[in-house]
């Protein structure tokens, strides 16, 4: 059944008359109330505010999103202050709670493995794959050479074509062929070159085979499916770790547990998410939590990262932790390896101001240096969720942070929310239990 409310030319619309439209049609609301709440949040600079619009399409306001900082993060001997965006109250807090944990441990190491990023041609070839095989060298040399306009200038800065295969996937799907590429976008994410290359190399597959006299007539018909870069780059790879003598971890839960214990516990429940993939999925999470923050904070695509991670966790077969932990001759050691094609130039990390902010913020760092500092921060993450996991439990430090938006949610006033600050120092947060006190604040 049709609704009705099909609209043509939408996008051709002014902000105030989508937000008009919307009012009429799903918010049944008075249509210059609903255009104040959405202006509300627009930029008060309207040339900032066109930059934001930009970014996206239809758009009718903005969306406000935390900026915070995890401060004392020392990695491979430098300080950092972490920019993150996130709207999960923990996460900042437990980051930074990490980094000073480590600072003076000797704080983070990370090095980048690799950076070398994939894409896929996709095409049918319905003739003798032998053939097409022994015609590659020749075809692969007129590919890299057919795209020299568009590499020249990352070669310049150390980029490029790094390589060309042809893989024969017939077993899997009639008459499929694929060419795996490889690239080296240095600080770029590269996501447009890759593709332009892609669809170039497409083309001169097409044009090489059809011209060649070395295939028949009806093996010249080749079909591409796609040419696409794939986000799985398990060769653009970043490792980062901390560690110490186990008895410089200190003791935990007010001196109760020893530093030994704390470390064998620690290395189980990371063992545990190394081999159950219901506790993984959770225990990766929490490393998101942290790596996407940053990875938002400088206008990167956290949905690649996500993506990218999650699939490199299942590489072996099953779904497994990214961290890692190990104790051997009385040494802790903690660590991570994840994939990260991040870039430092081009995107919305040279257009939104406050992406241009955090990247000053961590000193400009070239691609390599942010790979680095995202994979630590999610390792910070991980360190402080499973650290409270072992130690207090996750939810006593989790709800305390998390007091401040129910207590927003009960529109508490400030003499309201001091006074519930002090009495839950040293009580459990819970829903329930800041609705039971401010009703009882509220009615004394």
């Amino acid at each position: 059944m049709q609704s009705g409310k099909k609209i043509s030319g939408f996008s051709k619309l002014s902000k105030t008359e989508k937000i008009q439209w919307l009012a009429q049609n799903f918010l049944y609301s008075n249509p210059i109330e609903v255009v104040k709440d959405f202006a509300s949040f627009w930029h008060d600079n309207v040339e900032e505010q066109k930059v934001f619009e930009g970014f996206s399409e239809n758009t009718v306001s903005n969306f406000h999103m935390p900026f915070g900082i995890a401060p004392n993060f020392l990695i491979n001997g430098k300080d950092y202050a972490v920019p993150m965006v996130t709207e999960e109250s923990s996460v900042v807090a437990a980051c930074a709670n990490a980094a000073k944990f480590w600072y003076d441990k000797g704080g983070f190491k990370a090095e980048v493995i690799d950076s070398v990023k994939l894409g896929h041609v996709h095409f049918k070839y319905r003739g003798d794959g032998v053939k097409l095989k022994s015609f590659f060298p020749q075809l692969k040399s007129k590919l890299i050479e057919g795209v020299k306009d568009l590499t020249a200038n990352m070669e310049k800065r150390g980029g490029g074509v790094i390589d060309i295969e042809l893989l024969d996937l017939t077993k899997k799907e009639d008459s499929l062929y694929q060419l795996k590429c490889s690239f080296e976008t240095v600080d770029s994410m590269g996501a447009n070159f890759i593709n332009s290359c892609l669809e170039d190399f497409a083309k001169i597959l097409v044009e090489e085979i059809q011209l060649s006299p070395e295939f028949a007539l009806k093996e010249k018909d080749v079909t591409v499916v796609m040419s696409i870069l794939s986000n799985f780059t398990p060769d653009c790879v970043v490792r980062a770790e901390v560690s110490c003598p186990v008895d410089q971890l200190g003791y935990f839960n007010d001196g109760s547990m020893k530093p030994e214990e704390f470390a064998e516990k620690f290395a189980t429940a990371v063992r545990i998410a190394e081999i159950d993939p219901y506790r993984a999925t959770t225990h990766n999470k929490g490393i998101m939590n942290g790596i996407d923050a940053v990875v938002i904070a400088t206008g990167n695509d956290f949905r690649a990262v996500e993506a990218c991670a999650h699939t490199y966790a299942s590489k072996d077969g099953q779904y497994k932790s990214l961290t890692h932990c190990t104790i051997e001759n009385d040494v802790f050691r903690f660590y991570i390896e994840v994939p990260l094609a991040l870039g430092t130039v081009g995107g919305l990390t040279g257009l939104h101001p406050l992406a241009k902010k955090s990247m000053e913020l961590m000193g400009n760092p070239k691609a390599h240096e942010l790979m680095q500092i995202v994979a630590v921060v999610g390792l910070a993450q991980n360190f402080a969720a499973v650290k409270s996991l072992t130690t207090t439990g996750i939810q006593a430090g989790h709800m305390k942070m998390h007091l401040n938006n129910i207590l927003s949610h009960f529109h508490a006033t400030e003499e309201e929310i001091e006074k519930a600050l002090v009495y839950f120092k040293d009580r459990v947060v819970s829903f329930s239990a800041v609705r039971e006190y401010l009703q009882l604040i509220r009615t004394a």
